[in-house]
């Protein structure tokens, strides 16, 4: 095949993969995808390699964030050209990693199925950890979230997102990467994910957690458009809905999203901040809303504040959450890109860090774990906060504000990583967005109750809280994803050292 008929079929094939992390059950696609492009990798030398895995993966990457454009360009006010030339170089920028793990496997790879099937995996887990944490990291449309509705899953409160990538990576190319003769050749890596796929079907994730207690909860999404949001003529009524609902709640635990309040409280009308602190200082419930804190001597932060009758005795009346893993651009600005973010009009970009491991909101006996925004793609820092089990999340409570990318495929993908969080830790995820995905997902990555996006409303449920360790949650509290760094460097390091010596 042509150099050109290649690369035109790597692209094809990444654009295809990106539509899995929306379709869910299409999971089996995911595995002809992976199954096409290793057996195209494994039939080329390692420059012809490289070129397929940067092109495979920019394709991925790009065709799956394309929704970017809509936040550097319609939101930021990038030139169209500009931002997708950003994306464009976004995308190749992170499919380096994937470029130089399939030359690696052109040169090491012996011929032998099995032994090259763990080399591919063991090369893409470390092309996947690259991406996820290499320069603040961008793990979005990870691998293993296209599994999350897959047999699969149940491999999550053991390995997390990047150990089931690994595995689906290594049964999906075992089938292809064997060039030897033989019926038991051709057998074995076509039983293999058979047996895997049928067990974990049958069996399902094992229960590391038990309930303990239930919350009913209200959920807020306002539905604001993004070029209103900090519109100054805008505000007022979008804080009166926010007021009215917040006020009027039937939950015991009420959330509102991510920058639901976009001014520091000192901003605010007087009395609108007091009313509501006031109302759940002295009632039966609690709400965690987002807004920013700070001031310009201690520089801002992107926060969350949980406001209940146990809170009047802290700093300001109330818990506070500060996001710590910032978006680059959007919330941090990167050595040597103020000339970038300067082209863009773009509010709130420069915040301060807040800390790993942060203490839970506490209520009427749960550890509610809050997290903003895209912080639950990073499962090993949340995972920082179930290293005393004692005091670890009974459940999780997700912010956020997609309203900067539109109607686009971003909302179905984050509430994918979303329910993932759960399997992983076995916790409820709350999830209160501005345009959606406003949902109650169990402990079991089940949605449970919805609102339809890009609509205002309320949300009415009821959340488990669950005590008790996963695997995952036990293990990537104390080592992060070293445990998988490890694996995959020790697995590509014997594999290098057999190639060395068959070249002797």
């Amino acid at each position: 095949m042509s150099l050109l008929l290649e690369l035109l079929l790597a692209a094809g094939l990444g654009a295809l993969h990106s539509l899995l992390f929306v379709h869910t059950g299409w999971w089996w696609v995911q595995w002809l995808v992976i199954a096409l492009f290793a057996s195209r990798v494994a039939a080329l030398a390692p420059k012809r390699a490289a070129a397929i895995g940067l092109v495979f993966g920019s394709a991925w990457i790009g065709s799956g964030t394309w929704w970017l454009f809509i936040s550097l360009h319609t939101y930021g006010g990038l030139p169209a050209w500009m931002a997708v030339a950003a994306i464009a170089g976004l995308s190749a920028a992170l499919s380096l990693y994937l470029a130089a793990a399939m030359a690696a496997f052109a040169r090491w790879r012996s011929g032998r199925g099995g032994l090259d099937a763990l080399l591919f995996g063991a090369l893409w887990l470390l092309a996947e950890l690259a991406r996820g944490v290499i320069f603040t990291g961008f793990p979005w449309i990870a691998s293993g979230y296209a599994q999350v509705d897959a047999p699969l899953a149940a491999l999550a409160p053991w390995l997390g997102v990047y150990g089931i990538g690994f595995v689906m990576a290594v049964l999906a190319a075992w089938p292809v990467l064997d060039r030897r003769r033989g019926w038991r050749y051709r057998l074995q890596p076509l039983v293999a994910p058979v047996l895997v796929l049928g067990a974990t079907a049958a069996f399902g994730p094992a229960q590391f957690t038990a309930a303990n207690g239930t919350l009913s909860v209200t959920l807020l999404q306002g539905n604001v458009a993004q070029d209103e949001k900090f519109a100054i003529a805008e505000m007022p009524k979008a804080l009166a809905w926010t007021r009215e609902q917040l006020l009027a709640a039937r939950g015991t635990l009420v959330v509102a999203p991510e920058t639901v309040i976009p001014l520091l409280p000192s901003q605010l009308d007087p009395g609108y901040w007091q009313e509501l602190a006031t109302h759940f200082q002295r009632g039966p419930q609690a709400v965690l809303l987002g807004l920013p804190l700070g001031n310009d001597d201690v520089g801002y932060t992107n926060s969350a504040a949980g406001i209940s009758g146990a809170t009047t005795a802290l700093p300001g009346g109330f818990y506070r959450y500060d996001k710590h893993h910032l978006v680059p651009f959007g919330e941090f600005i990167p050595n040597g890109f103020h000339w970038f973010t300067q082209l863009m009009n773009i509010p709130l970009g420069d915040f301060n860090r807040g800390v790993v491991g942060a203490p839970s909101f506490a209520f009427n006996g749960q550890r509610i774990g809050a997290n903003i925004c895209y912080e639950d793609l990073f499962g090993e820092e949340l995972a920082a906060r179930f290293k005393d089990a004692a005091n670890a999340p009974t459940m999780f409570a997700n912010i956020s504000n997609i309203g900067w990318f539109g109607d686009s495929s971003a909302i179905a993908q984050h509430l994918q990583i979303s329910r993932m969080r759960a399997l992983e830790f076995q916790r409820a995820m709350l999830r209160a967005t501005n345009t959606g995905a406003t949902v109650v997902i169990d402990h079991a990555g089940r949605v449970t109750a919805a609102l339809a996006p890009h609509t205002q409303g309320v949300l009415e449920g009821k959340v488990q809280g669950r005590s008790g360790l996963t695997p995952f949650a036990w293990w990537a509290s104390r080592f992060g994803v070293w445990p998988l760094w490890v694996l995959g460097g020790l697995i590509v390091a014997l594999a290098a050292r057999r190639a060395a010596r068959g070249a002797a």
